[in-house]
């Protein structure tokens, strides 16, 4: 059985699923990956079901309804810490991605590091065709997210992740109520608060060639709200690890 499973969570991604799906298998050709479908209206999850069918290495959760980017990755670790797997991947199926990273960024994870981030606000880290407000808003967000929390993670909203097994483990996944950027920012926090290491290897973002983008002004009223609470009420507190 594979040690390392990458999951990619799925609502109207038909035009890149087929394409990301193959650049994972090809690059690390020795992880499964788990697609996880929110029964998207497109017929994206007709074909994770082809993709699987032809791979043996993927398969798919299909969920009822769209329940956000949170509750997608959630059911993916829980499924992935029930089929005992050591190293899971959070990747974006629209191919802002670059699966040409994961085998150095699996490597960190393998020699200690809890959790290692894509990290485009690291020196080497870059963003291609983001126009400027976008770039402002990403680390203006990421600026005020370390200050409210007292964090040193640079790129806190990162969506490509690699965790290792038992830092997922210590987590309280029934305490996790954000979604989107939030649900980032969240579990990275988490983390840190945890005393895990975490390393943020630089990546080159791509903003996404086709498909629309999940991103709207709900996304972002909630990942301030949040911040601005947890900044507030963050003294004293610390994360209390689930036994493992």
């Amino acid at each position: 059985m594979a040690d390392t499973l990458v999951i990619v969570p799925t609502y109207n991604e038909r035009e890149s699923l087929s394409s990301l799906v193959g650049r994972v298998r090809q690059i690390v050709p020795g992880a499964d990956v788990l697609i996880v479908d929110d029964s998207s209206p497109d017929g994206t999850g007709e074909l994770a079901d082809s993709l699987a069918h032809a791979d043996a290495g993927v398969s798919v959760l299909h969920r009822e309804r769209k329940n956000g980017l949170g509750r997608a990755y959630l059911a993916g670790f829980e499924l992935a810490l029930d089929e005992g797997y050591s190293l899971i991947v959070e990747i974006d199926a629209d191919g802002s991605h670059d699966p040409a990273d994961l085998p150095a960024m699996l490597a960190l994870a393998r020699t200690g590091a809890h959790l290692v981030l894509g990290s485009r606000w690291v020196e080497g880290g870059t963003v291609l065709n983001w126009p400027w407000p976008r770039k402002v808003i990403s680390r203006l967000g990421n600026s005020y997210a370390r200050l409210a929390l007292g964090s040193s993670i640079r790129d806190l909203t990162s969506g490509f992740r690699v965790f290792r097994a038992e830092a997922l483990r210590a987590l309280d996944f029934e305490s996790v109520a954000s979604q989107g950027y939030c649900f980032q920012i969240e579990l990275a926090w988490r983390c840190e608060k945890a005393g895990f290491h975490i390393v943020e290897h630089p990546i080159t973002f791509i903003e996404r060639a086709v498909g629309r983008s999940k991103m709207h002004a709900g996304i972002v009223i909630e990942a301030l709200a949040r911040v601005t609470w947890w900044g507030i009420t963050r003294r004293g507190m610390r994360e209390a690890p689930r036994e493992v």
